[in-house]
């Protein structure tokens, strides 16, 4: 663990800081089966790649599900989902010990170790997004040069909304793509 000790008793009340555990860690146990993996990110993220073995309970319905006994480990992209579920856990009084990777599915890679890609995945939601805002600035620039100025506001638009996700956490474009046809993922 990187962080304090492990919690030894989930019924009290819930530590201070959360647990966490590296990606080294985790393949010791995994190799071990002394924990099961959670993952806790949509399931068109789960698909794109995830660690060989985990169940995929998205965040928001964690709470409602039936967990497995046992030690858990929560994991999520960033670790920002994951440290989420886990607080959640906590705070829900879960009996079993519970902990979050460190560093999310990038460390769990970097460290080495592979994913597991579903077939026919579609692209990553993040990458969706990059493609779609950059297509839309530059058709807004195209088309304030060709057919009006005023289509500049498109890219203005797009920008803005840019912005405001990387303020809020909240991308309306990620969320929209999110519900298209190609990104619906049955597992």
């Amino acid at each position: 663990m990187t962080t304090t000790s492990p919690p030894t008793n989930l019924g009290a009340t819930p530590p201070t800081e959360l647990a966490r555990i590296s990606p080294q860690e985790l393949a010791d146990r995994l190799a071990a089966r002394a924990v099961t993996v959670i993952d806790v990110r949509e399931p068109v993220e789960y698909a794109g790649g995830h660690i060989a073995g985990s169940i995929n309970v998205p965040l928001a319905r964690l709470s409602r599900t039936e967990l497995p006994g046992g030690p858990l480990v929560l994991v999520c992209h960033s670790g920002n989902r994951s440290a989420k579920g886990l607080a959640q856990l906590l705070q829900q009084g879960h009996p079993e010990p519970v902990v979050d990777l460190e560093g999310g599915v990038p460390a769990w890679q970097q460290a080495g170790y592979p994913v597991r890609r579903m077939a026919g995945a579609p692209l990553p939601l993040m990458r969706q997004v990059q493609i779609a805002a950059g297509s839309l600035v530059l058709l807004g620039v195209i088309l304030s040069q060709t057919v009006a100025p005023g289509w500049i506001w498109l890219s203005g638009f797009v920008g803005a909304g840019l912005v405001f996700a990387g303020i809020s956490g909240f991308c309306g474009m990620a969320r929209l793509l999110a519900a298209m046809p190609w990104n619906r993922v049955t597992l």
